[in-house]
């Protein structure tokens, strides 16, 4: 009795055409093209004494109604204590030697169209708008018909109040926002959903017997990545910190992880580079980048 069998290039070459043929039926339903999401690039930059802190990353979806447009400035948060720009009478304190500025808003208490419009009333070359409470770095692309050319972005909460915390301890930031990548929506008809289901499990089905074993050593890689990291930091240097050490100097720079003073009896961690921080604060940053904050530099390849 003859099998049919099928080997790793064949099998590749049917997923292949298999995934082709999905994408294509799929586009073709109707209602399929649906509003596109783009996400948005933040590129953030502050200084923490004599150190420029810049850091980038994929933290935010364009609102429906924005244009897709970079735009830079100071960021700014609206005057008083409610942060929501929902009072037509907000104001925004701009720094003197700001040519262009954004406005920084909590989300609630108004339709985002409102704080957007207040913002841009203002003089704001963008408006970017903060998740509620509770919800991490959770966002989605807002709603916001006739607030004519301005650009409106949302971010999650923390990374929200992590801006927000640094402008009222007056550190003077600055962000770029760059177009990032376009994503298809969720399509929500039960047929298309099915057909999508379906095909793309025949073609795991094949991918899988092709690649087995892929997940494994990916797993074992990361695993051996992070024992790596763990050893490293355990064998970096640590020093408590005494009432006569220059560190205490408040001419000395702060932590840059959580920009407090150091103070005496602060356990600090030295890393290969010399610089130093707090080992609270730097054990975790460590363990998730494996660089050093200020210069980069990667503690496994020293």
């Amino acid at each position: 009795m003859n099998t049919f069998r099928l080997n790793p290039s064949t099998s590749s070459s049917v997923s292949f055409q298999l995934l082709r043929l999905s994408i294509f039926l799929l586009l073709s339903l109707p209602g399929s093209k649906g509003k596109a999401i783009c996400t948005a690039h933040l590129n953030i930059t502050f200084q923490v004494g004599n150190r420029i802190i810049s850091e980038l990353g994929e933290s935010g979806v364009f609102g429906n109604h924005s244009p897709l447009e970079r735009v830079s400035g100071a960021l700014v948060l609206p005057d008083g204590w409610n942060q929501n720009a929902c009072n037509p009478l907000t104001n925004f304190s701009r720094p003197e030697h700001a040519d262009s500025w954004l406005a920084l808003i909590e989300r609630g208490g108004c339709t985002f169209t409102h704080k957007i419009n207040v913002a841009a009333e203002k003089g704001a070359n963008g408006v970017i708008i903060y998740n509620y409470p509770g919800t991490g770095n959770k966002v989605f692309p807002m709603s916001h018909q006739g607030t004519e050319n301005i650009v409106a972005v949302m971010i999650g909460n923390l990374k929200g109040v992590e801006l927000l915390h640094l402008i009222q301890k007056g550190v003077y930031v600055t962000i770029i926002i760059e177009v990032g990548r376009i994503h298809m929506p969720w399509l929500s008809q039960y047929v298309m959903f099915l057909f999508t289901f379906l095909s793309a499990a025949v073609a795991y089905i094949l991918y899988c017997a092709c690649r087995s074993g892929m997940h494994n050593s990916s797993t074992r890689r990361g695993r051996r990545v992070k024992a790596d990291v763990k050893k490293a930091i355990g064998q970096l240097q640590l020093r408590v910190l005494k009432e006569e050490d220059k560190e205490l100097d408040p001419d000395e720079d702060n932590c840059v992880v959580c920009l407090d003073t150091y103070k005496p009896q602060d356990v600090i961690r030295i890393l290969t580079c010399k610089h130093f921080f707090h080992k609270t604060c730097i054990d975790p940053w460590l363990l998730a980048h494996r660089t050093c904050p200020m210069c980069k530099c990667d503690i496994l390849k020293i």
